[in-house]
């Protein structure tokens, strides 16, 4: 569905500049968005590296199982299902340590690797059951205690104070969260009862 929103984003694009004679400013705009979007991968190669390697030697460490044990109260109200079994507990933590840095980038295969623990418990192959919906509104909610990813951005585009909008983030971060996991559990509870 996405590639045809994409399709039609860019034929409509290609027609506006056709019939209003701007192909040249279209071109232009199209060159320099992707030099701009290179400019950009390079400037968060080096953090998203340091970072994805910090939680791989964190994970080789035992901090997964550290992390596991003191998310354990929390993990076992969301995710009761998965209460008793310690490799997607430790999947799941590695996975909320990533996202309260604000790694997203850098939590997304652990994400992945949290997922893939879940379904191949799941008795139903194919169907996301509840705790797999939880963990995906968890995940897309992106609780941030310090947004790494956002704060190199900023600086990338020269911002002063690249952390200055961590009370934003915070409040965005636990409202969504709220909303979330709420909405999740309200729908869960419709489903089975």
């Amino acid at each position: 569905m996405l590639n045809y929103i994409w399709a039609a984003m860019i034929g409509l694009s290609f027609l506006c500049a056709a019939l209003t004679g701007r192909m040249e400013e279209l071109s232009a705009a199209a060159i320099s968005g992707a030099q701009r979007a290179v400019e950009l991968v390079f400037s968060m190669t080096g953090m998203l590296c340091l970072w994805t390697g910090l939680m791989k030697i964190a994970e080789a460490g035992g901090l997964t199982e550290v992390l596991a044990r003191l998310f354990a109260p929390l993990l076992r109200r969301l995710f009761p299902k998965y209460a008793q079994d310690p490799p997607v507990q430790e999947a799941i933590s590695m996975n909320l340590a990533a996202n309260l840095l604000g790694l997203g980038n850098a939590a997304t295969p652990l994400g992945l690797a949290a997922m893939k623990e879940m379904a191949s418990r799941s008795g139903n192959p194919g169907t996301a059951d509840d705790g797999m919906v939880m963990f995906v509104v968890i995940n897309t909610a992106s609780i941030q205690l310090i947004p790494a990813t956002m704060g190199a951005l900023r600086a990338s585009f020269g911002a002063a104070r690249p952390f200055d909008i961590l009370p934003a983030v915070w409040v965005a971060s636990v409202v969504s969260l709220a909303a979330g996991i709420a909405a999740a559990y309200l729908l869960g509870r419709r489903k089975h009862g």
